[in-house]
């Protein structure tokens, strides 16, 4: 039906930007190939804590589950939407002009829509700030180099306002890291404020992936006028979300001959046991690189389902690194079997979702994680990607 229209010469519009007609708030939206999910969530946490007790209402839509129609009549000039927005949106708009635009990273995904061509892929999700126009501000990673060279030039020739964020570098106008305690630093206005030590976030924003993503809903969260001190507290209080590096269960480790499925007692020492980790929303090769390099020990990892032409080969240094056992699953099992079950200890196929719990369980040993981080998409086997993270859920917990 859209080719037909396409070809028809009619005009389509995504729901964003059919739905950015009517919308009288601000809107913060947030795209990137990893990493967008807890972005769009952790500053969505950020302008909730900060507007508590006032009239004012917090959003948070798009491509996070929620479409921006289904509040917009709602939102008013001194609310805030804080929306989650994908390539595949950004396809059809036209007008969409967010108030901030946070572009956390670009790397290959979805090549299977984009005719095999990064450089596609790379554009729509450009599009994110084509639109903008005096006061209004791009927030990019100054780290990623095919967006920092992109947004430097755009933003040059057209005069935007850009404020980079760096874990890696002092940017001259943004949020980075300083000295060798990792403080985070603001450089705003011509000012330069410290926030808080990297190391004081929540539990749920470990890694470096989640460092660069505390660092965006930060600064665009601060560039909208939220206290530090509401920051601060807000950065320690988050809860993750469903589906990214949840940790479902910690059980003893099977002995030979055993199950391994009892839970650990309380106050038994620290870091034994099992640790089950649910990352089903990473559908892409990169979101599980950033996902194996958040843990130290060894990995059970689960991985495949629907292949979107994936490139397994940077996988691979972390999997000799790091891997106990590759367990693959799903449509593309063959390829992940032939990519990275040379590169670990041991390599099992399976058919099920519950051969891969069974399998896991049987492979790891005390200290290890079990990891569901496919790398390809549900489509395969299940309808989403939270119907196959609901399901190794249940199945962990029924072990």
């Amino acid at each position: 039906m859209v080719r037909q229209a396409r070809q028809s010469g009619l005009a389509v519009y995504s729901e964003i930007e059919v739905a950015s007609w009517f919308c009288e708030a601000p809107v913060v939206a947030i795209t990137g190939t990893n990493g967008k999910t807890t972005t769009t969530s952790l500053t969505g946490h950020l302008f909730k804590n900060a507007f508590e007790g006032a009239d004012r209402n917090v959003i948070v839509a798009g491509n996070i589950g929620y479409p921006l129609s289904d509040y917009v009549t709602e939102a008013r000039p001194q609310d805030v939407v804080v929306m989650e927005v994908s390539s595949f949106q950004l396809d059809h708009i036209d007008t969409f002009r967010p108030r901030v635009a946070a572009l956390l990273n670009v790397t290959p995904d979805h090549l299977d829509r984009y005719n095999d061509n990064f450089s596609e892929y790379a554009q729509s999700k450009f599009r994110l700030f084509e639109n903008q126009k005096e006061g209004d501000t791009l927030v990019y990673n100054h780290d990623d180099d095919l967006v920092r060279g992109f947004v430097e030039k755009a933003a040059g020739r057209r005069g935007l306002d850009a404020l980079a964020f760096s874990t890696t570098t002092e940017v001259e106008r943004g949020v980075f890291l300083a000295g060798e305690e990792g403080r985070i630093i603001f450089r705003i206005h011509g000012q330069e404020e410290s926030l808080m030590l990297a190391d004081e976030r929540a539990p749920s924003l470990r890694g470096r992936h989640n460092l660069q993503n505390t660092l965006a809903a930060a600064v665009s969260a601060r560039i909208m006028e939220v206290r530090s001190d509401v920051l601060r507290e807000s950065l320690t209080t988050f809860e993750g979300v469903p589906h990214r590096l949840e940790l479902v269960r910690t059980t003893r480790a099977a002995a030979p001959g055993g199950d391994g499925a009892a839970d650990l007692a309380v106050g038994e020492r620290a870091g034994t046991g099992v640790r089950w980790v649910n990352d089903s929303k990473a559908t892409n090769v990169n979101a599980v690189w950033y996902a194996l390099e958040s843990f130290e020990g060894p990995v059970v990892l689960i991985a495949g389902g629907r292949d979107k032409g994936n490139d397994y080969s940077t996988l691979k240094p972390l999997v000799r690194q790091k891997g106990r056992a590759v367990v693959a699953l799903g449509e593309s099992a063959d390829k992940v079997m032939r990519e990275l079950g040379q590169a670990a200890p041991q390599s099992e196929q399976v058919a099920s979702m519950q051969e891969a719990t069974r399998a896991a369980q049987r492979l790891a040993r005390d200290g290890d994680v079990v990891l569901l981080s496919p790398a390809c998409s549900s489509f395969d086997m299940y309808d989403n990607y939270e119907e196959r993270g609901d399901t190794f859920r249940r199945l962990v917990l029924d072990l």
